[in-house]
Formats: structure tokens, C-alpha cells, sequence
């Protein structure tokens, strides 16, 4: 695992940091714009936190633990997945964090993932970054109100 590969995202979405919390921690949500993910966990430091979903018909099971969090505000857990090729141990887990920031009004999202088996992982995980974030800001700002 290479810790000094980091994949870092900003992006201003047009909605309070509330809703913006609800739209990363809500299950059901969130397989609205994260390639029909869903993210299950409780969101307590120590809980364990799980993705689960089918890409390209192989159904997976990715997963990872809450290391810090602020509700409405910072989000940080540790990731590995099964697509990664490597052995599931601490050492080769991920670190994705997300700091919401309060923009009156708007929230600036800022997202970081450190820890990658290689550059093609890293580039693997700026493209699919990309396109969460996008779908996340179309949901938000274009969809259907998440919280209503």
C-alpha cells in the first residue's frame, strides 16, 4: 500500500450541509448516485461500515470502519476492496475522508482518499470520484430533495 498516493476532490453543491450529510450517510440515497452502492453502517467511530452492490453482474462486498466523525460537518473511515487485488489487512486499507464546509446556504465538499495498491488504483479511483461527485450534485441541486 502506498500511503503517499492521494486522490483529493473540492466541489461546491447548492444545498445546506445537512442535506449534504444525509445524501453520503443515507443508504438509500446514496445507491442513488455512488453506481447503485448502498452504504451500510450507524456512523459511530468504531462501527463498521460496508458497500455492497453488483458491478458488471459480480455481486461484491467492500468494507471498512468509522474512524472520526462530526455529524453535518467531517467523516473519516478507513476502505478496502475486494477489487483491489490485495490481501485484507489493516495495513492495506484506505483512508477517505470528507469535510463538509459551511458556504451560506451552499456547502464545499472536500474529499480525500489516501493509500493505494498503485498509480492505476489511484487513477482507477479519481474517475469513479468524478463521477460520484457529479451524480451527488445532480441529485442534490437537479433531483429530488434526499431528506423530503
Amino acid at each position: 500500500m502506498n500511503r503517499s498516493l492521494k486522490v483529493e476532490k473540492s466541489i461546491i453543491l447548492h444545498a445546506e450541509p445537512e442535506k449534504v450529510w444525509f445524501a453520503l450517510t443515507d443508504r438509500d440515497t446514496v445507491k442513488k448516485y455512488f453506481f447503485g452502492t448502498e452504504a451500510v453502517s450507524d456512523w459511530k467511530v468504531g462501527s463498521d461500515l460496508v458497500f455492497r452492490g453488483t458491478i458488471e453482474g459480480k455481486s461484491f462486498e467492500d468494507k471498512g470502519h468509522i474512524l472520526a466523525v462530526e455529524p453535518g460537518k467531517y467523516l473519516k473511515y478507513d476502505y478496502w476492496s475486494a477489487f483491489s487485488g490485495i490481501e485484507d489487512v489493516p495495513g492495506n486499507y484506505s483512508h477517505v475522508t470528507y469535510i463538509l464546509e459551511d458556504a451560506g446556504g451552499k456547502t464545499n465538499l472536500i474529499l480525500s482518499q489516501v493509500g493505494f495498491a498503485g498509480e492505476e488504483a489511484k487513477n482507477h479511483a479519481e474517475i469513479g470520484w468524478d463521477m460520484v461527485l457529479k451524480g451527488l450534485k445532480e441529485l442534490l441541486e437537479e433531483g429530488s430533495d434526499p431528506v423530503g
